[in-house]
C-alpha cells in the first residue's frame, strides 16, 4: 500500500519517545516526484501550531488505508520548494518498506567520532569512540572497565565535524538503552537522547546529512 496525493500523513519527529497515538503533527501530500513526496508544513494537532523542519531531519510517519488501517514508514527531509505555500520534500519510501508495525529505528550513519561521558554519583568521566550517530540517539563502544548499566543516564558531548572543517561540540542527556557485549571483549553502548536542544539536534542531523551525500556519491 503506497500513500497517494491527498493522504494525511500523521508524523513523529527523529528523537521523541511516544507511542504512535502521540504522533504529533499532522500534513497532507501535496504533489509526488519521481524520488519525493511533496508535502505541506506539518501542523500540531494540539496547537495548531506549524513545526518548522530542517534538511535532512529524520521522520516516522503513518497514513490511514482502507479499513483504518494504519502504514508506517520511516523518512527524511530531502528540501523544500517555495510555491504560494512553502512545501516540504521528503524521501519517497520503497513500498516494501511500508509496514502495518512502526518501525522505531531511524536512520543512522556510521561514524567515528569523539565522544566525552560523565556517569555516576561520582561523576566519573571518560572519552570513547562513536559507532553511529543519528537524529534519535548515538553508540559507543568502550572498555569493560567502566561500570555502566542500561537505563543509566548520561551525560555527553560529541565532537561533530563538517565538509567545510569546521567543528562543533554538541551537548546532550541520554539514556542507555541497550548494552551488548562484543567477541573483542569490549561493549556496544546503545544511547537515546533524554535531553538536546533543537539547535543542538539540528547540527547532528547536519552531520548525518553530509554523510549520507557522501555515502551516496561513493
Amino acid at each position: 500500500m503506497f500513500p497517494e496525493i491527498n493522504d494525511v500523513l500523521y508524523i513523529q519527529v527523529a528523537g521523541t519517545d511516544h507511542t504512535d497515538e502521540h504522533f504529533e503533527f499532522k500534513s497532507r501530500i501535496a504533489e509526488e516526484e519521481s524520488q519525493n513526496f511533496l508535502i505541506e508544513v506539518p501542523m500540531s494537532q494540539t496547537s495548531g501550531h506549524l513545526k518548522k523542519l530542517f534538511l535532512g531531519e529524520e521522520l516516522s510517519i503513518f497514513f490511514m488505508s482502507e479499513g483504518g488501517i494504519k502504514n508506517y514508514f520511516n523518512t527524511h527531509v530531502t528540501g523544500f520548494k517555495e510555491d504560494v505555500l512553502r512545501m516540504v520534500r521528503i524521501h519517497k519510501p520503497a513500498p516494501d518498506s511500508i509496514s502495518k508495525i512502526q518501525r522505531r529505528n531511524f536512520l543512522r550513519v556510521q561514524a567515528n567520532l569523539e565522544i566525552a561521558v560523565k556517569y555516576g554519583s561520582n561523576e566519573s568521566r571518560f572519552v570513547a569512540e562513536t559507532h553511529d550517530v543519528g537524529g534519535g540517539g548515538v553508540s559507543f563502544q568502550t572498555q569493560g572497565s567502566h561500570h555502566l548499566e542500561e537505563g543509566e543516564s548520561l551525560s555527553c558531548w560529541i565532537l561533530v565535524p563538517y565538509k567545510n572543517g569546521t567543528q562543533e561540540h554538541v551537548p546532550f542527556q541520554s539514556e542507555i538503552v541497550r548494552i551488548q557485549q562484543m567477541e573483542n571483549g569490549r561493549r556496544m553502548i546503545m544511547l537515546k537522547y533524554e535531553e538536546i536542544a533543537d539547535q543542538e539536534r539540528q547540527k547532528l542531523i547536519k552531520y548525518c546529512f553530509e554523510r549520507q551525500l557522501e555515502f551516496r556519491g561513493r
